[in-house]
């Protein structure tokens, strides 16, 4: 796997390097040993699949509170994706900044994300799949979320927004009170 960090510490795009036969290809997506190279030794606790149906769909930008705080290593495996992160950990020199990335099943990328940022993405496709790693377990009544849009973070969208839940609507936007996590 190539690991390449993303300019946000902790951040890496992750390249899976596939073995290609007549068969198809075959590529490792995850080694205890070449995580613990980047400092990752939480354990993978729970595993999310998700789908969406349209093209231009936010989902996020969500995030869990302390101490429920959470690593994720996300992958797309149908369609593709804007894969969005904010750096919301309080004593970051990076505050607040974002990076975009495309996961797709095509180019076969995923993002790893450690505590401390919110998370999102826009479906660039329709049917689109991903495949989330978590390192804490849910907890209701623990997450939070920055709205999509909200003019402090300015995040630059790659299509118009076609849906987006009520839920991710009423995430509020941030204000001066907001120290981060």
């Amino acid at each position: 796997m190539i690991f390449t960090p993303t300019g946000l510490p902790g951040s890496y795009v992750i390249e899976p390097v596939p073995f290609s036969d007549e068969r198809g290809w075959f590529a490792r997506t995850y080694c205890k040993e070449e995580f613990r190279q980047i400092g990752h030794e939480a354990e993978w606790v729970q595993m999310n699949h998700s789908f969406t149906r349209e093209k231009g769909t936010i989902r996020g930008m969500h995030y869990q509170l302390p101490p429920f705080s959470e690593i994720k290593l996300l992958r797309c495996i149908a369609g593709a994706v804007l894969d969005v992160i904010i750096d919301i950990r309080q004593d970051s020199a990076h505050f607040l900044q974002w990076v975009a990335v495309e996961l797709s099943a095509e180019n076969k990328k995923m993002m790893y994300i450690p505590a401390g940022f919110a998370h999102g993405f826009q479906t660039l496709t329709d049917n689109c799949e991903l495949v989330y790693h978590h390192s804490q377990f849910y907890t209701p009544g623990r997450e939070g979320g920055i709205h999509y849009a909200d003019p402090k973070v300015n995040i630059s969208w790659a299509l118009p927004l076609t849906n987006i839940s009520e839920r991710d609507k009423q995430h509020p936007f941030l204000d001066a009170t907001f120290k981060g996590i």
